[in-house]
């Protein structure tokens, strides 16, 4: 991919100001300000410019040596800074240029800092690698990344043995904001996190969990340095930071998890079987009616906006195709939906309301459900699980949602394969005190089963195996 060299064009680019980029130059520029003392760091340079045909998007990636602040017991590490996401050429060779009030290319470089090992003389390239995979798939999805943001990444980022599997994305707390004759450029830092950590950011919110490990100097102390060689998660250096600050955090401020990929299915049991529009016909039959384009954006941009935060809840009208490719303030990485392009759409479908509804979950996503009543509906907003085998969607909706074709009146409808179902706050308050040992992350006995018949509504959670058939 890459090679390791020193750059000595920084230095020597900036004194000729006509030859080197202007985008680069302003990088340059903030890196220059925070390390005066090294003009010439180590470099990870792309061979083949993307621009060229090559398939690394970051044309620079700079790594220079920290020293830390002894005063606010930062300790010595690595700072590596990219650069390609934003606009460096101006010339439209990689990044349409649309004006210097908003953002340059993508609006922002990732930077990231790693603990320095005693014996260290010079950085390590790994996570320059992990750099330009983030990167890649920043250019081929189109979606950004906002502080706050997580990464399910599921792999040591080292590809070492070590439990930091998982990224949080914040502020670079150094790095200052940038204005170019391009647009705009701010510096998200990569911090990396345990499984347990990421799953919290889940579960409330990632700001949340950056600011624990703030506190924490083991798991990265107020600048976020990360330490490959972690043992132990910030639950596990301080146990009651769970129970005092995450769960009372998700009862306070809700959750901004607002859907999740799952293993899901609905049945309409105010109609036979046999009946054409059954939702079993539409949901598990041989050939399932498939989301509209403008469902599945309503879904993708219902998701979006429910990690807005203090945004108020609305489910965008179904009949309007949304016309705008403004990049949201917080992108949704809990469910990735299928693109409008790759889905065929059908007819159109009337919003049918239901009688009755039995809602089949696996065990994973029915442990979700205490959080998507506690941490979503208690709090205004909306829930959604999107099928990983189908098309089939629930959204579990409060009275404070806009947008939603479930009423008070109607609670259960549906939109083709889409189920809403609407729940006014005293059942969510009854359901969650018999869902309750959902929350238990011990193994349960399944199949489990819930049932308030006077709602006409019942859920079950199955094991893994019964979502192999297609006949849930």
């Amino acid at each position: 991919m890459d090679e390791m060299r020193p750059t000595s064009g920084a230095a020597a680019h900036l004194g000729l100001a006509s030859l080197f980029p202007t985008g680069l130059q302003a990088v340059y520029g903030e890196c220059r300000r925070l390390y005066p003392d090294q003009v010439n760091p180590l470099q990870v340079t792309a061979i083949v410019k993307y621009w060229l045909g090559g398939p690394d998007p970051l044309d620079y990636i700079s790594m220079y040596r920290n020293v830390g602040c002894v005063a606010q017991d930062v300790q010595e590490h690595w700072h590596y800074i990219s650069m390609g996401l934003s606009d460096l050429y101006g010339d439209n060779r990689v990044h349409e240029f649309t004006g210097t009030d908003g953002p340059s290319g993508f609006g922002f470089e990732l930077t990231f800092r790693l603990k320095r090992e005693a014996g260290e003389t010079a950085p390590p390239t790994w996570p320059a690698e992990l750099m330009q995979g983030l990167a890649r798939y920043v250019f081929q999805s189109e979606n950004t990344f906002c502080s706050g943001d997580h990464i399910s990444w599921h792999s040591p980022l080292d590809n070492s043995e070590s439990r930091i599997q998982h990224m949080l994305l914040t502020d670079d707390p150094q790095m200052q904001p940038v204005l170019t004759p391009f647009g705009q450029v701010s510096f998200l830092q990569i911090v990396g996190v345990c499984t347990e950590e990421l799953q919290a950011a889940q579960q409330w919110n990632g700001q949340g969990i950056l600011d624990l490990l703030r506190g924490v100097h083991l798991a990265g102390g107020p600048w976020l340095v990360t330490d490959m060689r972690r043992g132990e998660t910030i639950f596990e250096i301080d146990p009651h930071l769970q129970q005092e600050r995450v769960e009372k955090g998700i009862e306070t401020d809700g959750s901004n998890l607002s859907g999740v990929s799952a293993k899901c299915v609905w049945d309409d049991l105010s109609r036979p079987p046999e009946d054409e529009d059954d939702s079993r016909s539409i949901c598990i039959g041989s050939q399932p009616r498939r989301l509209s384009d403008k469902d599945t954006e309503q879904i993708r941009e219902a998701l979006r906006k429910g990690l807005e935060i203090n945004s108020k809840a609305v489910l965008p009208p179904i009949g309007v195709q949304r016309q705008n490719h403004d990049r949201p303030q917080s992108r949704k990485d809990s469910l990735e939906s299928e693109s409008s392009a790759a889905i065929v759409p059908h007819e159109l479908v009337r919003t049918r309301q239901l009688e009755s509804v039995h809602l089949k979950f696996n065990q994973e996503s029915g442990t979700l459900l205490p959080l998507c009543l506690r941490g979503r509906l208690l709090h205004g907003r909306h829930f959604t699980y999107k099928s990983i085998n189908g098309d089939t969607a629930i959204t579990f909706v409060s009275t404070g949602v806009e947008g939603a074709f479930a009423t008070e009146e109607h609670p259960y409808a549906a939109h083709g394969p889409w189920l809403q179902i609407l729940l006014t706050e005293e059942f969510v308050e009854q359901m969650l005190g018999e869902l309750q040992d959902l929350s238990s992350r011990e193994e349960t006995k399944l199949p489990k089963e819930y049932s308030w018949p006077e709602k006409k509504l019942k859920i079950s959670v199955l094991p893994d195996s019964a979502f192999d058939s297609p006949l849930q």
